[in-house]
Formats: structure tokens, C-alpha cells, sequence
């Protein structure tokens, strides 16, 4: 089980996007104004590792998401609040009892302590300038799973980060959330892409292929390493996909400070959870 050896994530209050205001490529509209090149890096942050590969390596499976501009387009609109569409924290929940019943689509985040998980949720909502994201005050003892509603489209659960020593509460929380939200249609399990898979992550990915739930790899911080760094990490990775079962092949490449790789992770999320239908070129 996932058990023993997790622990909690630290963390500061809670934040909110106006607080720095919205990030400058929060929308594509902006992003596709840059050079062609530099848009397709934002887009599909692959794409610039790729020259860099042997040719002997399979490109196949870090490229079978590829959705059109107009798919791409269709999902932010899930992401930007209007009047008939809230986007806002919903609860808080330290026990499955404790968590909001609800029929709609959910999407659940969970990562190691440190592995950017506030970052990127912030990005992922940057459109949503009122949207709190909220972690514990004291580092270290993060408790709770935090519920964020999309609308009437589907939830979002930011669980508390794992490491070592985690305690007892996380490993039910966490195992039992897995085990019996039937709501729940994929899991993001994050990866720092600086410093590769750890084994904390390793005990993460057997829990989820042992609740035989659909999950997906996000790799975080491609900004903080080199090129040849981040090769050699993804490419151990994607050796450890290959002997996955519910692990969606393509892991997705994400800057939180750079906005790389955003556009496609809202177009995934928006295309798992129902929310949109897209072209026949994309897979899931």
C-alpha cells in the first residue's frame, strides 16, 4: 500500500491570484502572439527536447496528445470565470466522510513535498484571479484535501504532499480517497523534472497502478535543470511507464514560471473530464 514512508506538505496560508496578478501568458490569446517557435515551445514544451534525442529513442509516446489550437482555445474558456461560470475553492475535507458528495467529474493532484504542486495549480487557474489556494500555515503538517469547483464541468482535489514519515491520517486519506471516489476520473501525479523520480515517487506510482485507477505523470520545474538533465530523468521515466498499467504513456511537460506546457494540461484536464469533445487526432 501507499503507506509508511510519506509525508506532509508545507506550506504558507493561502494565496490567491490577484494577490501577483495574472501571469502574463495566463491566456493563449497572449501567447499567440509570439514567434512561432517560441508559441510551439509553450505549447508542447517537448518539442525543444526533442532535437536533442538520439534517433534511436521513440518519440511515439511523449507526443500522442496533440490537440488543435481550436481544442486548446475551447478548454481555456473552462478556466476563465464568467458570471454563469464559477471558478472558486469549494471545501476542505481531512476525511473521506468529511468530503462534498457531488456527481460531477473530479481530477485529483498529488506529489511529493516541494514538487510544485501549488505552482502549478496557481498556473492552471491564473485566469481565475480570485481563486484561493490554500495550504496549511505550519510546514509540514498539511491535512486536508482541498476541493476546487470548475462550474457545473468537473473538481479539482489538491491532496496534501507525501514524503517520508508520513502520518497515519494522509495514508487513509489518501487510500481511501483513491479506493472509493467513484466520481474521480484521472489522477495527475507530479514529478519534480529537476531532480527525476524518487523513491517516495515510485511507492506513489504502485499505489495507483494497485486501485487500478486511470492516472497521469505530470513532470514539474523543466526551467530549473539543464537540457541533458531533464533528458536523462524523462527518459528514466518514461522506462517506468512502459511497465505501467493505468499510466497514460505520455508524461507532460510543465513550467509553472514559464507557462510551458499549461495550455496542454488545461486541454487534457477539460478532455478527460467530458467537458469537451475534440478531433480525432488526440488520444486519452
Amino acid at each position: 500500500m501507499f503507506c509508511r514512508r510519506l509525508w506532509l506538505k508545507p506550506g504558507t496560508g493561502f494565496w490567491t491570484a490577484s494577490q501577483q496578478g495574472a501571469h502574463n501568458l495566463a491566456s493563449f490569446h497572449q501567447a499567440s502572439l509570439l514567434p512561432q517557435r517560441k508559441l510551439r515551445g509553450l505549447l508542447f514544451p517537448f518539442s525543444e527536447l526533442e532535437p536533442h534525442l538520439a534517433c534511436s529513442v521513440d518519440r511515439g509516446h511523449f507526443q500522442l496528445f496533440q490537440p488543435s489550437v481550436e481544442d486548446i482555445t475551447k478548454a481555456e474558456k473552462l478556466f476563465s470565470p464568467s458570471s454563469s461560470h464559477k471558478i472558486d475553492y469549494h471545501t476542505s475535507a481531512v476525511r473521506m466522510e468529511h468530503a462534498p458528495s457531488q456527481n460531477q467529474p473530479e481530477v485529483c493532484f498529488i506529489g511529493r513535498s516541494n514538487v510544485g504542486k501549488s505552482s502549478l495549480i496557481r498556473a492552471l487557474f491564473s485566469l481565475a484571479p480570485d481563486v484561493e489556494i490554500r495550504v496549511s500555515k505550519t510546514p509540514g503538517h498539511t491535512k486536508k484535501m482541498n476541493f476546487f469547483k470548475v462550474g457545473k464541468a468537473f473538481t479539482m482535489v489538491d491532496m496534501p504532499g507525501y514524503g517520508y514519515r508520513a502520518p497515519k491520517d494522509f495514508v487513509e486519506m489518501v487510500e481511501h480517497y483513491l479506493g472509493t471516489r467513484k466520481n474521480l476520473v484521472r489522477t495527475f501525479l507530479l514529478v519534480d523534472g529537476s531532480v527525476g523520480l524518487q523513491e517516495a515517487d515510485m511507492i506513489a506510482l504502485e499505489m495507483c497502478e494497485e486501485f487500478s485507477r486511470p492516472y497521469v505523470i505530470v513532470v514539474t520545474k523543466i526551467d530549473k535543470c539543464r537540457q541533458g538533465v531533464l533528458l536523462t530523468n524523462l527518459l528514466q521515466l518514461q522506462d517506468a511507464i512502459t511497465q505501467t498499467v493505468r499510466c497514460f504513456p505520455q508524461p507532460f511537460l510543465v513550467s509553472s514560471l514559464h507557462f510551458s506546457g499549461i495550455y496542454l494540461l488545461r486541454c487534457f484536464i477539460a478532455h478527460v473530464t467530458g467537458s469537451i469533445q475534440l478531433g480525432d487526432t488526440c488520444q486519452s
